[in-house]
């Protein structure tokens, strides 16, 4: 077949993503012309396939590149049954992946979970806990994931509107480690223009998500019952886009690779800073050296105050955070910091305790 553009772009960027997992070549016969069936014992790579045009896109080249490397491919096919017709979707697209050579190829339907952070929220955790499981059970090295860079750009303009700082801006990792198994994400470099040009070019048919927007007029917001990432990706986004001129998701998804290596920097402090501030206490609670929390970069002790609230498994703001590092670097004998979970702060002498309500007093 001859290759697009697209294509050999998607197929350059799947054979560098299984490259930085260490999935290359896995014998010397797949450097010789012809087809070469894969061992048995071949490490297997297993594409999470929604039967969008992303997935299906990234199914097709990466049973391609697999087979040129001896590697197996196999595709997850999640069935959220959150709408009508989920389930037809879901055996289509696993119908597809076996035509195009995908194997073993695996459908599993998940309850999500929406009373505790939403639907969006609980679909995400259903999906990557019956991705990891699966991969798990079958023994994968590794699941590819087919975020885009386009998904890339949302994804930042997601986070911003729901934190702030450097780690709003870090997007989606290349690779991700999740319950032990190997996440992937090969397409983060290639747009969702270019995943169209591949079904196109290789006649792929896809399915379109409603909840995306499909069908909708672009310039008709879409109501605010539909989830937060289609709202972007059909209003916010294109209006973004008309606005700058182009190139805005791009520009935002470039941004990631800095922005992370500056996160990845800051977070190291922190360790560091960390190991010599923090300690416990012995009846389960934190002890934080205020004078050694003092001497420190801002950006470094608002980091150690997070840490260790997520250390407690305490839910917390931006708010708690500052009134935590006050007690170090502005203290004039204020009282007690309430926080949530029943537990409080409070400084005594130079050290401040994250304790349990009532376990602060006799000490």
């Amino acid at each position: 077949m001859v290759y697009s553009s697209s294509l050999r772009q998607a197929v350059g960027a799947v054979r560098s993503g299984l490259g930085s997992i260490g999935l290359g070549s896995q014998d010397a016969r797949f450097a010789l012309h012809g087809e070469h069936a894969a061992s048995t014992d071949a490490p297997l790579v297993l594409v999470a396939c929604s039967g969008g045009r992303d997935s299906m896109a990234l199914a097709f080249v990466s049973q391609k590149v697999c087979a040129s490397l001896g590697v197996r491919c196999g595709a997850i096919i999640i069935d959220h049954r959150l709408q009508l017709g989920s389930s037809d979707a879901a055996r289509t697209a696993a119908m597809q992946c076996g035509r195009l050579g995908l194997s073993p190829v695996i459908r599993v339907e998940v309850d999500v979970d929406v009373s505790r952070a939403g639907e969006e929220a609980g679909a995400r955790e259903a999906r990557y806990q019956a991705l990891s499981d699966v991969a798990t059970w079958f023994g994968a090295a590794a699941v590819l994931l087919a975020h885009t860079l386009d998904d890339q750009a949302e994804t930042v303009l997601i986070d911003l509107m729901r934190s702030s700082g450097v780690s709003a801006l870090t997007g989606m990792s290349d690779v991700i480690d999740w319950n032990g198994v190997t996440f992937a994400r090969p397409f983060l470099g290639l747009t969702r223009e270019q995943t169209t040009a591949v079904c196109r070019d290789c006649k792929i048919a896809w399915w379109d998500d409603p909840t995306n927007g499909a069908g909708m007029s672009p310039d008709a917001p879409l109501p605010q019952g539909y989830p937060l990432r289609s709202r972007v990706r059909h209003t916010v986004m294109p209006f973004l886009e008309r606005f700058a001129g182009g190139g805005v998701a791009r520009h935002l998804a470039y941004g990631t690779k800095s922005a992370r290596q500056d996160e990845d920097f800051l977070n190291a402090c922190c360790d560091e800073a960390y190991s010599h501030i923090v300690r416990c206490d012995a009846k389960g609670g934190l002890l934080i050296d205020a004078s050694a929390l003092q001497t420190r970069h801002a950006a470094i002790r608002s980091r150690v105050v997070m840490h260790a609230l997520n250390e407690l498994g305490i839910a917390f703001t931006s708010a708690h955070v500052d009134s935590i590092v006050n007690l170090a670097t502005h203290w004039h004998g204020q009282g007690e910091v309430s926080l949530p979970s029943g537990y409080s702060a409070k400084r005594k002498k130079h050290v401040i305790r994250v304790c349990k309500n009532g376990t602060h007093a006799n000490r």
